[in-house]
Parts: C-alpha cells; sequence; structure tokens
C-alpha cells in the first residue's frame, strides 16, 4: 500500500545522500552469501584456464590448497567440487562415478584431512561428467532411463558420503532419486548428510560453458529435454520442488539462476525452504565477455547478485566466489 503523496512524499530524499541509501537498503551481499565452485582435473602442478569463462581454471589436487584456503580466509561457507574425467574413464554406464579414487572423491579426503570442518564440501551427484555419451544417467535409444539411473545414483552418494562429503548435490533430474538416496543415507549411518536437490533444473542454453569444463559439451548425444524441466513452465517447478522436499531434501538449487528470478521468488515464498540459486556458466561468461569487451561496466557482477537475494535466494553458486571480498567493496 502507498500512503502520502507528492509533493509531500518524496521518496528520492532518502536516496539523496550515501549514508542514507545505506541506512535504508533492503538487500546486501557477504561472503556467507556465497558457494565457490572448483573444477578439478588430473595431473600434478596444473591450474589449466577454461577457454569458455575467463578467469575460471581446473586445478590438479596439489594446486587446490591455496585456492581453498582463500576461500576460508575470506569467510566461504562452502565448496562445490566438478571434475573433469579423462575420456578413456568414460563408457556408457558412468561407471568412474563409483570410482573410490576418482578425482571427487580424492579430492574430499584430501579437503578433510587438510581443512577438517572449516569448510563445507558439495558434490553433485549426477553421471554425466563421467558417461561417453553426456548424459546424466543411463542412456537406452536416446531416452534416460529413470530407475535404473537412480540406482547408480544411490550408489555414488554412499560413496561421497564415506569420504566425508558434507552437502549430496542431486543434479540429475531423474524422478524419486531424492527419496531413495536419503534412505539409503539414513540405513548406512549418514543421517547428517545434508541433500541439496537441484529440485528445478531447466533444460538451458546458459550451460553450454560448464559442459567444456567438466568435458562433456562434444560428448553429448541429443539434448537434456527429456528429464530437465521446460523453460516455459513454472507451476511445475512447484510440483517438483513439493516432491523433493516430501522425500527429504534439506535446501533446494534453482538452475540457472537470472533467467528463473521469478521460480526463486515463488520457491522461497510458497514453501520457505533454504533456496539456492546457481549463477551458471552461461551467465557468467556472458557478464565476463561484456566487461572484457567494455560493453558495461563491473558493477553489473553486483547488480546481478543482489537480484538473487532481492528475490528470495539463500545462498549462490558463482564463478565469482572466489573475488566476492573485492566484489562487494
Amino acid at each position: 500500500m502507498i500512503t502520502g503523496k507528492f509533493p509531500n512524499l518524496r521518496l528520492r530524499r532518502s536516496r539523496k545522500n550515501d549514508w542514507s541509501r545505506r541506512l535504508i537498503e533492503e538487500n546486501n551481499l557477504t561472503p556467507n552469501d556465497f558457494i565457490l565452485p572448483i573444477f578439478l582435473i588430473d595431473g600434478k602442478n596444473k591450474k589449466q584456464a577454461i577457454s569458455s569463462m575467463p578467469g575460471v581454471y581446473r586445478y590438479t589436487l596439489d594446486r587446490l590448497s591455496p585456492f581453498v584456503e582463500k576461500a576460508i580466509k575470506n569467510k566461504i561457507p562452502m565448496v562445490a567440487l566438478f571434475p573433469y574425467t579423462k575420456l578413456k574413464n568414460k563408457d556408457e554406464l558412468g561407471t568412474e562415478a563409483l570410482n573410490e579414487d576418482n578425482l571427487v572423491c580424492k579430492a574430499i579426503r584430501l579437503l578433510k584431512k587438510r581443512y577438517k570442518n572449516q569448510i563445507g564440501i558439495m558434490c553433485d551427484v549426477a553421471l554425466d561428467p563421467y558417461t561417453s555419451h553426456g548424459h546424466d544417467g543411463l542412456l537406452k535409444y536416446n531416452h534416460v532411463l529413470n530407475d535404473e539411473t537412480i540406482q547408480m545414483l544411490i550408489n555414488q552418494s554412499l560413496i561421497q558420503a564415506q569420504m566425508g562429503c558434507d552437502v549430496l548435490a542431486p543434479s540429475d533430474m531423474m524422478d524419486g532419486r531424492i527419496g531413495e538416496i536419503r534412505k539409503s543415507l539414513d540405513k548406512n549411518g549418514f543421517k547428517m548428510t545434508q541433500i541439496l536437490s537441484y529440485a528445478v533444473k531447466y533444460a538451458s542454453s546458459f550451460y553450454g560453458p560448464f559442459r567444456d569444463a567438466v568435458g562433456s559439451k562434444k560428448l553429448l548425444r541429443g539434448d537434456k529435454k527429456n528429464y530437465q524441466m521446460d523453460f516455459r513452465n513454472s507451476d511445475e517447478a512447484l510440483r517438483e520442488v513439493a516432491l523433493d522436499i516430501k522425500e527429504g531434501a534439506d535446501m533446494i538449487m534453482v538452475k540457472p539462476g537470472l533467467p528463473y528470478l521469478d521460480i526463486i521468488k515463488s520457491v522461497k515464498e510458497k514453501f520457505k525452504i533454504p533456496v539456492i540459486a546457481y549463477q551458471v556458466s552461461g551467465e557468467y561468461s556472458l557478464l565476463e565477455n561484456s566487461i572484457n569487451k567494455k560493453l558495461v561496466n563491473k558493477d553489473i557482477i553486483l547488480e546481478s547478485l543482489i537480484s538473487f537475494k532481492r528475490a528470495g535466494a539463500n545462498a549462490i553458486v558463482s564463478y565469482y566466489a572466489d573475488r566476492i571480498v573485492n566484489i562487494i567493496k
């Protein structure tokens, strides 16, 4: 409800000075609002640039520590691990996902041994970094099988939990997988391992640079529209979230972020559950390339990130998280 009228009411009075704008600001950012994605690669002493994502790199395990220590120093609550899997380790079933010595598992053990609980570790639960066809599940006649994939995801979740992962993040969009993973975790003594469900993951054109970063872009057969959400739909997103909450999800992911602020807002208002926004690779690369070409200035980063908070997101997965202290300043 609007009370008062011009000229007695002048909203610009509160905008006149910096101090008064700061006094009444409704949303702000701190490092606590961020999850830092980290791309992993085999080998030694490598910090490998990702051409489609300016300023983002793949790290070998022996180069991880300085990057993670900076995140801890800057009070980032959690890192998210994503592997670049060698082609020779990929197959139709994504069996490398169940290898206790795969890149993600080795990274979890290393970080937990070195930093204990100084920073949380989140791991994707999905097969796309490990399959030779680039899909998030088992493929048959160009269709991803739901129930058969879930068993693989259960096993992947258990292995990651055993390695010490704090937050499992199923990003596959298979129906029913949250409940089955939760039951399996509880049965095997991992009652306190959290589940961050990618409940709302759209079949989006914004994922290209990420697929390049994990090495699945050129391998992908067809598209992922038979399991990821149609970007024309919003009510369906609420149904997805409702189901995953009933099945045991502790937090909900909306992905991508910026084109789906309405979904973030709807989910938060409807369910009052922690909602995480993913500022995905395509969003990041569009911003960075525009800045580098001087089409826009760097303030666009803060503006885009604040929009997630304004929509109701509790936290943001962002490739800017490693630079967030300077961005906020």
